[in-house]
């Protein structure tokens, strides 16, 4: 099967299920704008290995045509979002146009707001000219498909998915971690208003027990104000980090007992699955796209986005339960293969090949709860 990616940087989210595809023995391009965006790299990313992958820079409109009409004429083509796309648009438009098989993949879509009404007929608009035109949309996210569906697109076109990240073999900092007495909860993010790390911060001072603290990672413009609500409400309980590295995260993820993402909107939050995949506990707002796998892991559990309420009550109930034992940590990040790569790339290879009508609908990974299906 040849398969071409086409996104605005090579995104680690998406990076990996191309190098999973390619070592499954499917011919992979990877089309991007640009390697990486100043943004992200701030924020610790580099640009991603992708395996046996073609990497190819498209830099504008015509570069982006002419690669579509390069293109094999049987290729399958998985394309970044419908708007705001960059030069994924064009090439979208083009491969319309040549009436070649595409996919779209979305993430969450923040709806919220007066905002909210806007962005959905727009939506509603894109999708009644592009839908009979594609093979699919891949919709990352809790209650992506639903959404899409509401937008009018036809049911059988729409597909849980997710960002399906590398795998990694547990360490001696998952199964024999150095640990303070205080149950450790860990924030990864942007020190940005849409994070909600102010929420996080402020349940963590409504919490029963003081045996409780709090590490955070990231950097960003509303640090300093956070600092300070953190100084007046958590004293000597909050360990700022700073930015780090994405490896260096995974080994924070690792010495936690419980990741908590408290965002107000996330199209996905792939801290949630890193922490899963580390065998911690993840806890996140039902406005996060991996909410849905949050849930499923059966650890952790998921809150009503702004609701401090209901975030102090469900960390409350995890401090309650205690750490992971050492045996639940390694059933966990072994659940967790569900969200990794080889799982994802099957997955994909399923849905293409039931568009097809080769094989039955395939169902998430996630959706398994057996150890032993994750495992293969």
């Amino acid at each position: 099967m040849d398969i071409w990616f086409w996104q605005l940087i090579i995104s680690p989210h998406m990076a990996n299920l191309a190098k999973s595809l390619s070592e499954l023995g499917h011919g992979v391009t990877f089309v991007a704008e640009r390697e990486m965006s100043a943004d992200r790299a701030g924020q610790g990313w580099t640009v991603p290995d992708v395996g046996g992958s073609k990497i190819v820079l498209a830099t504008d409109q015509e570069t982006a045509v002419s690669l579509v009409k390069a293109a094999p004429p049987e290729a399958v083509h998985i394309c970044q979002g419908v708007r705001a796309n960059g030069v994924v648009g064009p090439a979208q438009q083009a491969l319309k146009d040549l009436g070649r098989r595409q996919f779209v993949n979305l993430e969450t879509v923040d709806d919220t707001g007066w905002q909210g009404f806007i962005k959905r007929a727009v939506y509603e608009r894109l999708f009644q000219k592009l839908s009979p035109h594609l093979s699919g949309v891949l919709a990352n996210g809790k209650n992506t498909r639903d959404w899409l569906i509401d937008r009018g697109v036809p049911a059988e076109k729409v597909f849980p998915f997710a960002y399906f990240l590398p795998e990694t073999a547990p360490k001696p900092s998952i199964t024999q971690r150095e640990r303070s007495d205080r149950y450790r909860v860990l924030f990864v993010g942007q020190f940005i208003e849409r994070k909600r790390l102010d929420l996080l911060i402020t349940a963590m001072s409504r919490i029963d027990s003081e045996n409780v603290e709090l590490a955070v990672v990231g950097s960003g413009p509303l640090e300093g104000q956070l600092r300070q609500l953190a100084e007046d409400t958590l004293p000597e309980r909050v360990e700022w980090i700073g930015s780090l590295p994405m490896d260096d995260v995974r080994v924070q993820m690792a010495a936690a007992d419980c990741l908590v993402l408290p965002s107000r909107h996330d199209g996905w939050g792939a801290v949630v699955s890193e922490a899963l995949m580390s065998g911690t506990p993840a806890i996140c707002s039902d406005a996060c796209g991996s909410a849905v796998v949050a849930e499923a892991s059966g650890y952790g559990g998921v809150f009503k986005s702004g609701s401090i309420d209901d975030l102090v009550d469900l960390l409350n109930a995890k401090i309650r339960e205690g750490r992971l034992s050492e045996q639940q940590t390694l059933e966990l990040a072994e659940w967790a293969r569900c969200v990794g790569g080889k799982k994802g790339a099957r997955y994909l290879t399923d849905i293409i090949r039931s568009t097809d009508g080769v094989t039955e609908l395939p169902q998430p990974p996630w959706m398994h709860h057996s150890l032993s299906d994750c495992r293969h």
